[in-house]
């Protein structure tokens, strides 16, 4: 470890240094998450460019009694080092490890726990309200947000109300144009004007009663200290505009800045990341799934439009984006305004398909209840991300959907259990529906090579038998499946005949005489899925054999009701027993 990094354990070790010592420990430490994420992964780019911004932040301030809150918490890697967890930062996004986001019950300068966008100007505006009523003047509250964060919806609200109130409120605006893709919409615009020197009466967040300054360079350290402790003297709501390059100190990272967002491994000497040469075809990924079929209907059917806030990449709506850009939109982060602007467009005919990951749709949840279900809009959710996500941690597990989605009515709700099924769906949900879909599919590639099939329709609301039994039903939905299968298979040949695997396909309507048919055929019920046990799968079969007065065994395996931490998917997979293993040790249990 470098010769002053060595030395930082916390921030009050930072400000014993030089400014001058300042620069150098801002190499020591790029040098040090480039080497460390290199090899173990994770988010880079972010943290890259704000080093500098950090070190000030901490410098200047007296935290953690003075609140700091990052937003989305991509950019917080250095703040985790120089709070105290420099030498755990190894085990960042790893089992076991600390998380890759700010979390409060990590450490007390974690001020906010933060996975989704844009909340931190409410957050930070909540706590100086609270210092305010506690007679607590003397507490600074920042909140540091990005050029794509702070163009959503409730990150304007959190403006809005802060700028009638006189509270110690600094908002530090990180503008590197860029989130995870390129920012988009009329904000970014203007902060690109804003950044060639706009006039200072078309302010747009001094019309908000902020007291704006900026923008200045976010990578020179002694003006950005002059400039905070400056601001530390100013009451009232607070606005600094600073610019930052992503991926700074590193040159592929910073010419490519989507790529090296998190670029898994690459070689910390030269940025470069490795080529694998596959030796054999790999199965695809299901977004690349989603994202070519979607090129090829809307080829077809010149209805089709693609809706995604702000994860083009993510869940490649970008291949419609270039070979069909008139009908494909990236709408920012607002995930509310995608779901309502699908809705508006289902009302002229157009056929959206809406792709938003799953632990984002909550963030819409009203917006598909009143303006998308309760009307009765034909518009297709692509649920990419569902299910156990992995290191990204229990922000971003998408466990929750089959719940949170079943209780709507009107609301069709699929799962398929492979890439041709996601395919085939999707073919059918665009032939014509009267109510919407939610179509659920995991992270990561699938297991079949040939997926590109000719189009069929699957029949709404039918399930399928994968195996028969003689002793148990196994009952799951999407591709869970494939752990199932893979469970049954460590099973001795008599202990498997025992067993009948149906796959449900879809929860809502679900396959009633399929279900039907398993309880007068078999004695016990096990039903398996990758959301939470309460709510889904389970429940509604449960539901189902209360109504029919069934009085069959069932058991109900899925997400248990707590928040389940980082890892590797397989990893927690494990951990809550939906592995191969764990599904076969509860199986055997049963016979």
């Amino acid at each position: 470890m470098s010769k002053l990094l060595k030395h930082i354990n916390s921030p009050e070790d930072l400000r014993q240094l030089s400014t001058a010592d300042l620069i150098i420990l801002g190499k020591e430490l790029r040098n040090f998450i480039i080497n460390i994420v290199a090899t173990k992964e994770g988010h880079l780019g972010a943290s890259l460019g704000v080093v500098e911004l950090t070190i000030a932040l901490h410098y200047v301030f007296n935290t953690p009694y003075d609140l700091l809150i990052w937003d989305v918490g991509h950019q917080a890697y250095v703040h985790k080092i120089l709070t105290g967890r420099k030498d755990k930062f190894h085990t960042n996004r790893q089992f076991g490890g600390i998380s890759g986001f700010p979390k409060r019950d990590e450490s007390e300068y974690d001020a906010f726990g933060v996975g989704h966008s844009s909340t931190s100007i409410s957050a930070a505006l909540g706590m100086a309200i609270a210092s305010q009523l506690k007679g607590e003047s003397d507490r600074h509250h920042i909140a540091v947000i990005g050029d794509a964060s702070i163009a959503s919806g409730m990150a304007i609200e959190g403006l809005n109300h802060a700028g009638v109130t006189n509270t110690n409120l600094l908002v530090i605006l990180n503008d590197n144009a860029i989130g995870i893709d390129p920012s988009v919409g009329a904000l970014k615009q203007y902060l690109t004007n804003v950044k060639k020197g706009a006039p200072k009466q078309d302010n747009v967040f001094e019309a908000l009663n902020f007291d704006y300054s900026g923008p200045i360079d976010g990578h020179n350290v002694d003006l950005l200290i002059s400039e905070l402790e400056r601001l530390k003297n100013v009451k009232g709501p607070k606005f600094l505009h600073v610019i930052t390059t992503k991926g700074k100190g590193l040159k592929q990272a910073e010419a490519d800045q989507v790529k090296y967002h998190a670029p898994g491994k690459f070689n910390p000497n030269t940025g470069d990341i490795p080529q694998i040469k596959a030796e054999a075809p790999q199965p695809p990924k299901y977004q690349d799934v989603f994202g070519i079929t979607i090129v090829e209907l809307a080829k077809k059917n010149k209805n089709i439009v693609g809706i995604t806030p702000a994860m083009p990449t993510g869940c490649s709506l970008k291949y419609m984006m270039a070979k069909i850009p008139d009908r494909a939109f990236d709408v920012g982060i607002a995930e509310q305004h995608a779901v309502t602007m699908a809705a508006g467009m289902a009302t002229q005919g157009l056929i959206p398909f809406c792709n938003i990951y799953s632990t984002f749709l909550q963030r819409a949840y009203d917006q598909i209840i009143h303006d998308v279900a309760l009307q009765k809009l034909p518009v297709i959710f692509c649920l990419d991300r569902a299910g156990i996500v992995g290191q990204d941690g229990a922000t971003h597990h998408g466990v929750f959907d089959l719940a949170y989605l079943r209780c709507i009515p009107n609301m069709i709700i699929c799962a398929p259990r492979d890439e041709v099924e996601l395919r085939q769906i999707m073919y059918t949900a665009q032939l014509g529906l009267n109510t919407p879909i939610a179509i659920r599919y995991p992270r990561g590639r699938g297991t079949i090579i040939d997926w590109q099939l000719p189009f069929t329709t699957i029949e709404i609301g039918r399930g399928e038998c994968l195996k028969q039994g003689t002793l148990i039903a196994i009952i799951s939905i999407g591709t869970i499946a494939n752990n199932v299968i893979s469970a049954l298979d460590l099973l001795d040949d008599s202990e498997q005949a025992l067993f009948g695997h149906f796959d449900m396909r879809f929860l809502k309507p679900i396959d009633e005489t399929l279900l039907h048919k398993i309880f007068k055929d078999y004695e016990k019920i096990v039903t398996i899925e990758d959301g939470t046990k309460k709510g889904g799968l389970g429940s509604e079969v449960l539901e189902y054999a209360s109504g029919n007065m069934y009085k069959n065994h069932i058991e109900i395996l899925g997400i248990p009701d707590v928040f389940i931490e980082h890892g590797l998917t397989e990893e927690l997979h494990q951990s809550v027993s939906l592995d191969a293993k764990g599904i076969a040790k509860k199986l055997r249990s049963l016979v």
